[in-house]
């Protein structure tokens, strides 16, 4: 007999945790639908080891090592599609699980992966199920990957439950492509143009300052020379206190939005600004469509899939609305209530999930949700970068522009006037 650990839901919601003595994963589960139970995780603790595989890693120390898991098991989520892949194709095509994780194991290159590769399999031989031995990694497999292989155990459809995975992952990756590729020309742009006027007014516009004062004679300079040369002045010799500032900004923007509050208030400022807000919105929504799609087309039940959901939806605005559908659906209320008294899920969006709930077609209703968003961030995307790249280009043109005719006008003005600042600055 195993001792297997479990955290389970009854049919109102309320939560419940315990103990079984059972043979194998597969009976403990029946054994908690027989008392009535959806379970949410089920994990085997050791007799020799005190090992759960429910509770976080800790770092690993061992005599002349020293692992931490947060850098040490860290795998790529397109190297984890991949994987996943190929897991579905090699069950699909029978072989069995162990011999081609072992397979996998031997011809994978990345290191981490590969030394779990070899884990996953020795627990798997000593008995564990697929998804129990997933979940003990749970830097590399998160809970929505874990409750989709289970779900495929227990269904027996292993198979469609890995390529359903592959998909969503790809999909998932594709999606946040396209964000990250909006963000990063304006990032680019602004980059460039906070380092050349860095450097112009670091080490040109001195230079200049030192022929103006051989050619005006003591004469006035215009009051626009005058003030970028000021600016000049303080940045060359508080640059490393301008320089540190900036470090102690980035730096409590950062730990600001580790923090619940801060967290909350960049993330709803992402959603409302002008450009950016409606491009984030409709991909906030995709994941939450897809997910929630994918882990109830997989046969997870709908407070546990609303649960994952809430985990992995990546902005704590969105998880809140989560919170609250979870709340309302405990109650035997509609999933549509919450959404549509929000701003983030458009009427349309609202409707299309009341008509999949209302005819039992909720999943494919989400992922057609999820499908037509991702179109939607395609277009959105094309539009910004359409509109963008003539505002960077101004923008980075009228910083570096008043610079030069800065530096030009004292030229000017000796060229075109008695004095240096032209024939209203001297008598």
């Amino acid at each position: 007999m195993n001792t297997y650990a479990y955290e389970a839901v009854d049919a109102a919601g309320a939560s419940s945790a315990g103990v079984l003595e059972v043979a194998s994963q597969s009976e403990a589960v029946r054994r908690i639908k027989e008392m009535g139970l959806y379970p949410l995780r089920v994990a085997q603790r050791h007799k020799h080891r005190f090992h759960r595989v429910l509770a976080k890693p800790r770092p690993n120390f061992r005599r002349g090592s020293f692992s931490i898991p947060r850098f040490g098991q860290r795998v790529k989520p397109a190297v984890l599609t991949v994987l996943t892949r190929q897991i579905a194709t090699l069950v699909d095509a029978g072989l069995p699980l162990l011999r081609g994780l072992r397979i996998l194991a031997q011809q994978e290159t990345n290191r981490t992966l590969k030394r779990i590769l070899g884990e996953v399999g020795a627990q798997i031989e000593s008995g564990s199920q697929f998804s129990e031995a997933l979940a003990a990694h749970p830097k590399v497999f998160n809970r929505l990957y874990v409750n989709m292989v289970r779900a495929g155990e227990l269904g027996g459809a292993l198979e469609i439950a890995l390529r359903r995975l592959a998909e969503f992952m790809e999909k998932a990756q594709k999606i946040k492509g396209k964000v990250k590729s909006a963000l990063f020309y304006p990032a680019a742009v602004m980059t460039v143009a906070t380092a050349i006027m860095g450097s112009m007014l670091v080490f040109v516009i001195p230079r200049f300052k030192e022929v103006f004062s051989g050619l005006t004679g003591g004469a006035p300079l215009p009051a626009f020379t005058t003030l970028v040369l000021k600016v000049s002045d303080f940045t060359k010799q508080h640059f490393v206190i301008a320089l540190l500032t900036l470090v102690a900004v980035g730096i409590a923007l950062t730990l600001a939005g580790r923090t619940r509050t801060g967290r909350l208030a960049f993330d709803h400022l992402k959603l409302k600004l002008p450009v950016f807000g409606p491009v984030f919105r409709k991909a906030a929504i995709s994941r939450f469509a897809r997910t929630l799609g994918t882990l109830l087309n997989s046969g997870v039940p709908v407070l546990q899939a609303l649960t994952i959901v809430r985990e992995t939806a990546g902005n704590s605005v969105l998880g809140n609305l989560i919170s609250r559908v979870y709340d309302g659906v405990k109650e035997g209320e509609p999933i549509t209530a919450p959404l549509r008294s929000s701003s983030i899920f458009p009427p349309m969006i609202v409707g299309m999930v009341d008509i999949g709930e209302q005819t039992g077609a909720l999943p494919d209703m989400l992922l057609k949700i999820a499908d037509g968003c991702d179109d939607e961030v395609d277009n959105a995307v094309s539009a910004m970068m359409s509109l963008l790249e003539p505002i960077m280009i101004v923008f980075l043109a009228v910083v570096v522009g008043s610079i030069v005719i800065a530096m030009f006008l004292p030229i000017i003005g000796i060229m075109t006037g008695p004095g240096i600042g032209g024939p209203g600055d001297t008598e």
